[in-house]
């Protein structure tokens, strides 16, 4: 079952007596299932009706009690159970117990990792459950992201806005959240987020720095992205996700090469490779243009190179990314 399926269950009130939330999405995961305490137990009556426990802490027996439990003032009684891979197997036998005869007043939801769908337990709980996945949005899917977010903090987004707070912050969704949050708070309620307010407020971020790093490598401007690789290293960012940002963007600006090279028209440029407006478009197809293909092709052979230099070499993060940064630039 998908997240957004889940919702449409929750609102129908066809709650099933056992779930279990897994995925690689902490973020998400984490946010559904304060919605879904929130769907099941009315806040009012949650100190008689909710459990929440950690699978290390408790006993399975002590978990099928808490399920069995009748509720109070209620018609629902909610138990969590977190982090429940802490469980051990014998826990999950009183378990699977329960399963068997669940109280039909009680909802018993599990968060934990990934399932091995061939234990009894597993078997047992999609009998009378559902698992619920929670996997990372795709990149092109961010910005969907970032709009609904901004609606919900009672503010809309211009979508350049948009695109620049995704390469100031990346792809993490608990970081891009907190922005829009703040950028919200910051244009106040009904208001636009506008680019300018993106500068001002999400700019200040370590990524902030990282993005002039790759404008600078894409402009084949040495000096600059040297200057640029001190500041982001010594404010703490990591050398491979300052890597990472930079394959980003090198990828995106090969993609751009090859179809201006097929001369794609300009209108349709912008949308081929994923941005929503054209706020970057003239700078981005600027620096496609320093390079050939043949050129794009040894750059990722260098990025590739200097991936596993980073991870396996005892030379300096520093001088492996000085050394990338002038095969990019003196070409």
């Amino acid at each position: 079952m998908k997240p957004e399926e889940l919702r449409r269950v929750l609102a129908d009130g066809a709650v099933k007596p056992v779930y279990y939330f897994y995925g690689d999405e902490t973020y998400l995961m984490e946010r559904e299932v304060k919605r879904f305490i929130a769907a099941i137990v009315p806040p009012d009556v949650a100190d008689f009706n909710l459990d929440i426990v950690y699978g290390a802490d408790r006993k399975g027996q002590e978990i099928a009690s808490a399920a069995q439990t009748l509720p109070m003032f209620a018609q629902r009684r909610l138990v969590v159970v977190k982090r429940s891979e802490g469980l051990t197997d014998a826990d999950n036998e009183a378990l699977v117990e329960y399963f068997r005869n669940p109280s039909p007043s009680t909802c018993l939801l599990f968060v934990g990792k990934k399932p091995d769908l061939r234990r009894k337990f597993f078997l047992e709980l999609k009998k009378i459950g559902e698992m619920v996945e929670f996997k990372p949005p795709y990149e092109n899917q961010l910005p969907a992201f970032i709009m609904a977010e901004a609606t919900q903090a009672g503010a809309r987004i211009a979508t350049e806005a948009a695109e620049l707070l995704l390469l100031l912050s990346g792809t993490n969704l608990q970081e891009l959240a907190s922005q829009i949050e703040k950028l919200a708070g910051y244009v106040g309620t009904g208001k636009t987020i506008t680019l300018e307010a993106v500068r001002e407020i999400a700019s200040d971020t370590r990524a902030d720095s990282v993005f002039d790093l790759a404008n600078a490598l894409g402009e084949k401007s040495l000096g600059v992205a040297l200057r640029k690789l001190q500041t982001v290293l010594r404010d703490g960012q990591a050398p491979l996700f300052v890597l990472n940002m930079l394959t980003r963007h090198f990828r995106q600006l090969w993609q751009l090469r090859e179809l201006m090279a097929r001369k794609v028209p300009k209108p349709e440029l912008g949308r081929a490779i994923g941005l929503r407006s054209d706020y970057f478009l003239p700078g981005l197809m600027k620096q496609a243009a320093n390079f050939t293909l043949v050129e794009f092709r040894g750059t990722f052979t260098r990025l590739y190179d200097t991936d596993r230099a980073l991870k396996s070499s005892r030379l300096k993060p520093a001088f492996i990314l000085e050394q990338l940064f002038m095969a990019i630039c003196c070409k």
